[in-house]
């Protein structure tokens, strides 16, 4: 298990960005030092900022908003940040007057940066009967991703831009992540802990070996890097602690691959049938070690409650199996958005042919959001179409959260008729 992110969530004065960066870089210092001298390895720090309605809306927004990113990358790594997130455009609850010009400004933003992410959330659960769906925006949101693409680097700028629905402030992974406007300063933490997994799975003799071998390993992991937080955040007044986001995350080496946890279970080959029963279970597990933390919370010094998406991910091209299985075949969007309505996280670096239209980018990115408004649950679309590349060919980055993998194909057509003229969705739940 290591620390995948060390996530500081505040809020930076354009007028001072090198001095905001300054001290929320302290913050992220302090924290980042506590933990490896408890023995925690981190792997990156980062930086969320709020909503981005808070830099400016409009056609105007949208020239703050990238001067800001501009700033941003240039001043972060001194302040020790190696990714930032500008925050995420609403728009489900702004006009499309204010939220259009950001979205459409996203493109240009990614293609300008190095380590600046942004998010638009196209999807919101209002309450137990209600929720609401930017169709439009998920139709602008696929654009979006095609014009990203075309940036350079074989579409490698879309690792940060993405699609989320229902998702909540203080999301410690990337690029989700965004404040949630308050002015004190949070932190939070992400780990890679697929590993924990596939070793508690390896092995099992039955299906309840496996829970309680699961439960009580990530359980006691857990609770070991919250206690450690709970520390840092007594350290540190100024700030809150926003929590541990425990997803098992996976990274493309041995030994941490959620898909040969999958396959461990006697599942033939990730992604094949049985693949959403084993997210089912795993899911189930997961939500067993939220409600140990949250009762060790209670009755330790300070608090602690699972924050983020804190369930199941399956990141094609961060899961060497994964990538094997999308190059076999045995993966498709279709089959990820299933497991998905039993697990989290959604679609998350999916890599497609690079002739694919927005239009049907923006369909997918739909039915993402209606699984996520519908099940009250947080989603994203992470979505990566390789320029140049077609349906079954090889794609590679040199980047090491990344193993080589093949373009997945999409069946389908773009919509069309009072789909493709909807701009939103009151969702009827009850």
């Amino acid at each position: 298990m290591k620390v995948r992110a060390v996530t500081v969530f505040a809020a930076i004065d354009p007028a001072r960005v090198a001095a905001s960066l300054r001290n929320a870089g302290t913050l992220a210092e302090g924290v980042r030092q506590a933990l490896e001298h408890n023995g925690l390895e981190v792997q990156t720090v980062r930086l969320a900022l709020p909503p981005v309605d808070t830099v400016g809306t409009g056609v105007g927004g949208a020239a703050r908003l990238h001067d800001l990113a501009l700033a941003l990358d240039t001043e972060s790594p001194t302040a020790g940040f190696g990714f930032v997130s500008v925050g995420t455009i609403d728009t489900v609850t702004l006009p499309d007057g204010a939220w259009q010009p950001l979205l459409e400004a996203a493109p240009t933003l990614v293609g300008a940066t190095k380590q600046v992410a942004i998010t638009a959330t196209v999807g919101t659960r209002t309450n137990a009967g209600a929720g609401t769906i930017a169709v439009g925006a998920c139709r602008m949101s696929g654009d979006v991703v095609t014009a990203i693409a075309r940036t350079g680097n074989d579409g490698f700028g879309n690792l940060r831009f993405a699609a989320i629905a229902n998702v909540a402030p203080h999301v410690p992974f990337f690029p989700a992540a965004f404040h949630d406007r308050q002015p004190s300063a949070a932190f939070g933490l992400a780990l890679e802990c697929a590993d924990v997994v596939e070793s508690a799975f390896a092995g099992a003799a039955t299906l309840e070996h496996a829970r309680t071998r699961l439960v009580d390993g990530l359980s006691a992991t857990v609770n070991r890097v919250a206690g450690v937080a709970r520390g840092i955040a007594a350290a540190h007044p100024e700030a809150r602690f926003a929590g541990v986001d425990f997803s098992p995350a996976p990274f493309p080496a041995p030994g941490s691959s959620i898909g040969n946890a999958f396959e461990a279970l006697g599942l033939p080959a990730f992604g094949g049938p049985g693949t959403t029963f084993v997210a089912s279970f795993l899911t189930e597990c997961l939500h067993e070690v939220a409600r140990r933390t949250e009762m060790v919370g209670q009755t330790a010094a300070g608090s602690f409650r699972p924050t983020g998406f804190s369930g199941l991910m399956m990141p094609v091209l961060e899961d060497a199996t994964l990538a094997v299985r999308a190059a076999e075949g045995h993966l498709s969007v279709e089959r990820l958005l299933l497991a998905s309505t039993v697990c989290g996280l959604g679609l998350d670096t999916v890599p497609l042919p690079g002739d694919i239209d927005g239009a049907t980018l923006g369909s997918v990115i739909l039915d993402m959001a209606t699984l996520a408004v519908r099940l009250d649950k947080p989603l994203t679309a992470r979505l990566f179409p390789v320029p140049g590349k077609r349906a079954g060919d090889r794609v590679s980055w040199d980047f090491p959260y990344f193993a080589p993998s093949v373009a997945i194909p999409i069946h389908g057509l773009p919509a069309s008729g009072a789909i493709a003229s909807a701009t939103r969705h009151h969702m009827r739940i009850a």
